[in-house]
């Protein structure tokens, strides 16, 4: 039987979404994904690792923006009660859920168990299991910022990448090696700017790969190397398309939960009230199953986790099955000297967010597959074993539609890019003619803080997709705002009070390490 390696690789990313605002929707937000993915995650991981018989690896990239989440004490001082009231809220729904809300009640009092047993501390899970050799930690750009859009001032991109360097290195303990560039979003020239940054390898689509110059002899089936010091691997849509696809894949399947039907707006008012909420809103609570695709939201049944198990374990079998199939191929129209290796990269949150079931689907994969024909990798594991790299400059590409860059740049948030210019070239002219004194420092220190917050493409993104778009521009032109604000300061142009200043250190309060050498002009 043919042999090869699987490298999942998952995307774990929110925008910055602290909030002063207690109960707030971008509060809800980081919160979902704590109880719904990455607690979940961290827990397979930790299982799956001293169970017998089973070898878990995974490379996952955590954005600089979601490492600072994680860190905030304040942030993890308020999950508790979140979590704690979701619980109390699940036993009091009403009869026709109680059996569901039980179980589901009984999953997050474990996880608040969790939580308490090592104070919130998520990093040190973490970072542990990338000593023990199961998690390789990628960074990602600062903010998560669409690079092939800010090329346009290259000191853009470059405060973007050294930042996330400096962040995941203080808050993980060890610097990284290798980056998921946003969108996994590629130009021609980035590849010396990663390197300059002290990182050595990333995702692209297989785009990237395949358009290359010159053309990679194994295709998307091994890394490739630039002149330039850094490698790349291409994702493989036969390995990711079962398992993202919500219609054409395994998180549509009528057993598993679904997504879209929230308990808040399940309940009637009077019901509502009498949980002790006084509004139809979002609970982050879900108790029904997908049911079928040509079902209204009305009559989606209640869900049953027994049966979603028993698909998981059928689903996983099939996917492990599907890859063998591929490495069989392989192994008769490429002749390699090494395993050929499939990527299968993932927005994290696709686990356990969107699809429900998703961590438990990576158990089950991670259980099924220690058979040996398949060995699960990390990028990084595959860097070391593999010294000898074809040398080819990869192609500008995204994992957008067709590869292009056009989902964050088109009718709907072009206006943007002008903005993100002009504020980028007043940061790169501040930054060359010094400044005065400490106070000018630390405004010009918010500044670059409030330029790399503004840059954020999940704001692109929602402002294409037409969701919440008023929060997208809100968050926009409040860090455009306060950047400029600051950097007319700087210039005696308005006056900005110490309380005033302390106010926005407070409320934007992430990469305290931030340099402002990193907005200095490049040598030629």
């Amino acid at each position: 039987m043919a042999k090869g390696e699987l490298a999942i690789v998952l995307h774990a990313h929110l925008p910055y979404v602290r909030s002063l605002e207690a109960g707030s929707l971008e509060e809800d937000w980081f919160f979902q994904a704590l109880m719904e993915c990455y607690l979940p995650l961290l827990e397979l991981l930790e299982r799956s690792h001293k169970a017998p018989c089973q070898n878990p690896k995974i490379t996952i990239g955590v954005s600089p923006t979601l490492l600072s989440l994680l860190s905030d004490k304040e942030l993890q001082q308020k999950f508790p009660s979140w979590l704690s009231l979701r619980v109390d809220l699940l036993g009091k729904v009403p009869v026709r859920f109680r059996s569901v809300a039980y179980e589901l009640a009984e999953r997050l009092s474990h996880q608040l168990d969790q939580w308490n047993l090592v104070n919130g501390d998520l990093i040190a899970r973490f970072a542990n299991l990338q000593r023990e050799g199961v998690v390789d930690l990628l960074t990602c750009a600062a903010t998560h910022g669409y690079l092939p859009i800010l090329r346009e001032n290259p000191q853009s991109v470059r405060g973007q990448l050294l930042t996330a360097v400096r962040e995941h290195t203080r808050i993980i303990g060890a610097p990284p090696l290798g980056i998921w560039l946003p969108e996994c979003a590629y130009y021609e020239g980035l590849d010396r700017c990663i390197f300059e940054a002290g990182l050595r390898y990333a995702v692209l689509d297989g785009h990237g790969l395949l358009h290359a110059s010159p053309r990679p002899r194994y295709g998307i089936y091994a890394p490739i190397a630039t002149r330039n010091g850094v490698a790349f691997f291409g994702r493989d849509s036969g390995s990711t398309l079962p398992v993202w696809s919500a219609r054409d894949g395994y998180p549509g399947d009528p057993a598993y939960r679904e997504f879209h039907k929230d308990l808040g707006w399940v309940l009637s008012e009077e019901e509502l009230r009498h949980l002790g909420i006084n509004e139809s809103r979002p609970l982050c609570l879900k108790l029904f199953r997908v049911t079928d695709h040509a079902s209204d939201l009305d009559s989606k049944e209640v869900y049953d986790h027994l049966l979603a198990s028993q698909r998981v374990k059928e689903h996983a079998s099939e996917y492990l099955k599907g890859r063998r199939a591929q490495f069989e191929q392989l192994s008769k129209s490429l002749e390699m000297e090494v395993p050929p290796l499939l990527v299968a990269p993932f927005d994290a949150e696709l686990f356990g967010h969107w699809w429900y079931e998703g961590p438990e689907f990576l158990a089950e994969l991670f259980r099924q597959g220690g058979e040996g024909d398949i060995s699960f990798t990390t990028l990084k594991d595959v860097l070391i074993s593999r010294t000898r790299l074809q040398l080819c400059d990869p192609s500008p590409s995204s994992w957008g539609k067709g590869g292009f860059h056009d989902y964050w740049l088109n009718e709907t948030n072009s206006w943007i890019v002008p903005e993100w210019s002009s504020a980028g070239k007043a940061m790169v002219d501040r930054c060359s003619t010094g400044i005065e004194n400490e106070f000018q420092l630390r405004v010009l220190k918010q500044a670059a803080r409030e330029l790399l917050l503004s840059q954020s493409s999940d704001w692109s993104f929602i402002l294409r997709a037409g969701t919440t778009t008023e929060l997208a521009k809100t968050r926009i032109h409040r860090h455009l705002d306060r950047f400029w604000s600051l950097i007319r300061a700087i210039d005696g142009q308005v006056d900005l009070t110490e309380s005033n200043l302390l106010l926005l250190e407070e409320e934007d309060c992430l990469f305290p390490e931030i340099q402002i050498s990193d907005w200095a002009p490049i040598p030629e």
